[in-house]
């Protein structure tokens, strides 16, 4: 699937910078950017991921940073189409594009590092994805230690990484958690890095899909609900209203939805 029409690149989603993108271009350019040994900083944005920048600007600005960020959820795409006439036809999800990628650095060779969640959870994500590609270099995985950084750990890290010989690295910490993690990490590696959301819980089998009717029809946050009440409650039944209540303001010119400068301040107190 191709993206359509002649709108592409960044644009302003209640202050957000997200692209028009789809599958194809987006695994081409975290591709290009592993073969060629340069930063590039990644993550697939829905509904929640857009209010953690409406609601901190210092956030919106890391976010803004980044050099791909992909309409995650449906409404992000239609967000898309409504304001800024992008034409896109499907999202760019998570999950999905976690496997798309995989499975090109598999065929092209190209290792992966996987960061984030917990050990039992890696301990099963690894053969799941390697027995889909048996190709693939899973050549490190760190589980989260659930704290924050301590002064200097981001370059413990980074060596971690480099001398693995990863060439991507996925990111599995949870939203705004891992946008952070990435955002800090990117100046200290030369690789893409994937903030992956829920991907690692999906593709160990922990997580189920909601059917393809509720995706398409954005219902996707009822099946998380469902799955998951008490954590998720306030995201969905709180966030949505909020986000359909600002992007139909930025749609009618009521409130000026300002898109914060990409923010180059270092971050010093991380989720690791």
């Amino acid at each position: 699937m191709s993206v359509t029409g002649t709108v592409r690149g960044k644009r302003n989603v209640l202050g957000v910078l997200v692209d028009v993108t789809d599958y194809a271009e987006a695994v081409e350019l975290i591709v290009a950017a592993a073969r060629e040994q340069r930063p590039f900083a990644v993550t697939a944005l829905a509904v929640h991921g857009v209010m953690t920048g409406v609601e901190d600007f210092a956030h919106n600005g890391r976010l803004n940073s980044f050099d791909l960020v992909t309409p995650d959820g449906q409404p992000v795409r239609w967000a898309l189409n409504l304001l800024h006439g992008a034409g896109l036809t499907d999202r760019v999800y998570g999950p999905s594009l976690t496997l798309k990628v995989v499975e090109q650095a598999a065929a092209e060779g190209l290792p992966i590092y996987l960061y984030g969640s917990t050990q039992p959870v890696l301990d099963r994500l690894v053969p799941a994805l390697q027995e889909m590609f048996p190709a693939l270099k899973v050549v490190g995985i760190e589980p989260s230690k659930f704290r924050k950084s301590l002064p200097g750990e981001e370059l413990e890290i980074a060596e971690r990484i480099k001398s693995s010989g990863a060439r991507i690295v996925l990111v599995g910490l949870g939203c705004p958690r891992q946008e952070i993690f990435t955002y800090a990490m990117r100046p200290h590696l030369d690789m893409p890095l994937l903030a992956v959301g829920a991907a690692f819980d999906y593709h160990a089998g922990l997580l189920k899909n909601p059917p393809a009717w509720m995706q398409k029809y954005a219902l996707e946050w009822l099946w998380r609900l469902g799955l998951e009440p008490k954590r998720l409650w306030k995201r969905y039944i709180l966030l949505n209203p909020a986000y359909l209540a600002r992007l139909f303001a930025q749609k009618l010119g009521i409130w000026k939805a300002t898109a914060p400068a990409p923010s180059t301040e270092r971050v010093y107190d991380f989720a690791v």
